[in-house]
């Protein structure tokens, strides 16, 4: 599986990005798809994630009800919007693939095996 994730810059806090994670291989569309972000000088993170069909997801209690996660399989992309954005949401993000089950394993990147480059999110005050 190939990812690769765009629509990061620059926005005010305050304001609103959307990302997306473009997948390709033939069976991209079997694999749970994450997002995870890295601040300067910070561990990466757990962001968001979502199964195929849409009907199981998660969010990291930072972006919970800011953040929102849609897939779209007929385009095999995944997409993020990000509103309320806040300096603290500074980092790169980065999309990953995986077929862990469980709600606890989907947050670890340990368990993703497929990484995206990642893209550039600034948020200024």
């Amino acid at each position: 599986v190939q990812l690769q994730a765009s629509g990061g810059g620059l926005v005010q806090a305050g304001g609103s990005l959307r990302l997306s994670c473009s997948a390709s291989g033939r069976t991209s569309n079997n694999y749970i798809m994450g997002w995870f972000r890295q601040g300067p000088g910070k561990e990466r993170e757990f962001v968001a994630y979502i199964n195929r069909g849409g009907s199981s997801y998660g969010y990291a209690d930072s972006v919970k009800g800011r953040f929102t996660l849609s897939r779209d399989n007929a385009k095999n992309t995944v997409n993020l919007q990000m509103s309320s954005l806040k300096p603290e949401d500074t980092a790169v993000y980065y999309c990953a693939a995986t077929s862990v089950v469980g709600d606890y394993y989907r947050r670890q990147a340990s368990q993703y095996g497929y990484w995206g480059r990642g893209t550039l999110v600034t948020v200024s005050s």
